[in-house]
């Protein structure tokens, strides 16, 4: 039996008032059913219990428990799986549970189950082993139905919060970790959140963007191209598709540094009633595509005068040597032969470069692989490249025993042609030295001339599609191709490729091939 009636009553009075604190005060779903089950255990004068609940993508589970053995927590765990999703409201014992208790206590032990719902839903059970029997009267039914209401409601209200903050938390970890800048703002486009990829872009703290008007954050260096928020906002939003909602421009940066060109796309949130709640707006930084449609535009120039300029020369010594008015020496026949063969293998290897690229860049490019020696390799190209220039002196420098290699060869011949091509255009003369070195599960070789070098600026990109530097490209001839290819070919064959920056006599670029077996 529970106490007496007045005492009850008080007792009752002290326990809902135990609740109602925990329903307001504490929303943290362990603490809350831990202390839910004391509560439960004195009223019910027990000795042991457990909380189980019930979730929709889970089931039954045990929550909480005090003083289970064990093996009296797995066989509640199984029990518990085998529920079903409603328990009726009057259901204060459960007589599997019972059975049990009486089963390992010799009918000492009995158990009174408490169903927790909110809305005729079943959330969870009380449970509360006794070591009497008891029959409940009508009033002591009344306080525990009443104690068991009070006491679902905090846990659903403890469950949304915890809901809520989850959610809260996997907001604030994807508006950390994406790479666009983020701005949450409010109707009056207030800043509510700015996440750390804006804060850069602005160069200010996060922090400091909060409660900041979006006018005076984002400011342009020259009238941007698009939508401008106050157009939208204007408009109640309504007259523009989503599509419509963008805008690019160079935003102006704190403390000085440069502008930097974004992309801006706005997303309104509006409530079921249709009242705008939020605006999103993200920003991207497009400097790379900026850079990239300004290499493309480069290369398209450069490509179209390359070659205008060799199929000029083929022409004009062509339709030259046709003239039926003029008869020419053979020495002069000959030299112009040269000049068009020449401008030929000019054109011949321009396309070559322009295939591979494109090969490369989707993924085409299929290894024939065989054993390859580099060293004979590299004694033919030095045989090709020497009657090229009078002015350098090739040389090779490898030790006697060199492991051959698993590769394509003819990718590595493009590779080593390619750096040996560049060796010679980018040095007015001097040595050009090809070195090699067994590294035992790889080799590296370098190529090394005594040219200007690179400049420490362009190191970075040089290996860039379609990239060529200030300097170069306004005094040699070329496409920007030839280091891109040299870099996805020594890829594809699991090596390395880099510049010495060390080297200080001109260039020096090396790269590494594993030997294979």
């Amino acid at each position: 039996m529970l106490p007496a009636p007045l005492d009850l009553r008080v007792r009752q009075r002290e326990y809902l008032l135990e609740i109602s604190r925990a329903l307001t005060g504490e929303l943290d779903l362990k603490t809350l059913l831990g202390r839910i089950l004391q509560i439960s255990i004195e009223m019910l004068s027990g000795q042991v219990g457990f909380i189980a609940l019930n979730e929709e993508n889970r089931g039954w589970y045990l929550a909480v428990s005090k003083g289970l053995p064990q093996a009296l927590s797995e066989y509640l765990e199984k029990w518990l799986h085998s529920l079903p999703e409603e328990l009726a409201e009057d259901n204060q014992s459960i007589p599997e549970v019972n059975k049990m208790l009486s089963d390992i206590s010799m009918g000492m032990i009995s158990g009174v189950g408490l169903p927790l719902s909110v809305e005729k839903k079943p959330i969870g059970l009380i449970f509360v082993f006794r070591n009497y029997r008891a029959v409940f009267t009508a009033n002591e039914r009344s306080i525990l139905d009443n104690f068991a209401n009070q006491a679902a409601i905090a846990v659903r209200n403890a469950r949304l919060y915890n809901q809520v903050r989850t959610q809260s938390l996997r907001i604030s970890a994807l508006l950390a970790s994406v790479a666009d800048g983020i701005l949450i703002l409010k109707p009056d486009l207030t800043i509510v959140s700015a996440n750390r990829s804006f804060a850069r872009l602005v160069n200010r703290p996060a922090t400091s963007l909060k409660d900041e008007k979006y006018e005076e954050v984002v400011l342009w260096d020259k009238p941007p191209i698009g939508l401008k928020l106050k157009d939208l906002t204007d408009s109640d939003w309504h007259n523009y598709d989503r599509g419509e909602m963008f805008l690019e421009g160079d935003m102006l940066r704190n403390g000085g540094l440069e502008p930097i060109p974004v992309a801006i796309t706005y997303a309104p949130l509006f409530s079921n009633e249709g009242q705008l709640l939020n605006v999103i707006a993200s920003v991207r930084d497009i400097t790379r595509y900026r850079e990239a449609e300004e290499m493309k535009a480069t290369f398209i120039s450069g490509v179209s005068h390359e070659l205008r300029t060799p199929l000029a020369l083929i022409k004009g010594y062509a339709s030259t040597l046709r003239r039926d008015d003029v008869k020419w020496e053979p020495e002069m026949v000959q030299e112009s032969l040269k000049v068009i063969e020449e401008e030929a293998d000019h054109l011949a290897a321009m396309v070559d470069d322009l295939l591979g690229a494109t090969k490369m860049q989707s993924g085409g490019l299929v290894l024939k692989k065989s054993e390859v020696d580099l060293r004979a390799l590299l004694e033919v190209q030095l045989r090709r490249f020497k009657p090229q220039s009078e002015n350098h002196e090739l040389k090779l420098e490898f030790p006697e025993h060199f492991p051959f290699i698993i590769a394509d060869e003819e990718g590595i011949t493009r590779l080593l042609t390619n750096l040996i091509s560049n060796a010679l255009k980018y040095s007015d003369g001097g040595e050009i030295v090809i070195s090699g070195q067994d590294l035992g599960q790889e080799v590296r070789i370098c190529i090394s001339d005594h040219g200007k070098g690179f400049d420490p600026n362009d190191i970075p990109y040089v290996f860039e599609r379609f990239y060529r530097s200030d300097r170069d490209a306004k005094v040699k001839k070329g496409t920007g191709l030839g280091l891109f290819l040299c870099k996805s070919i020594v890829r594809a064959h699991g090596g390395r490729i880099w510049v010495d920056e060390d080297y200080t006599d001109g260039a020096r670029v090396c790269f590494t091939l594993p030997v294979g077996e």
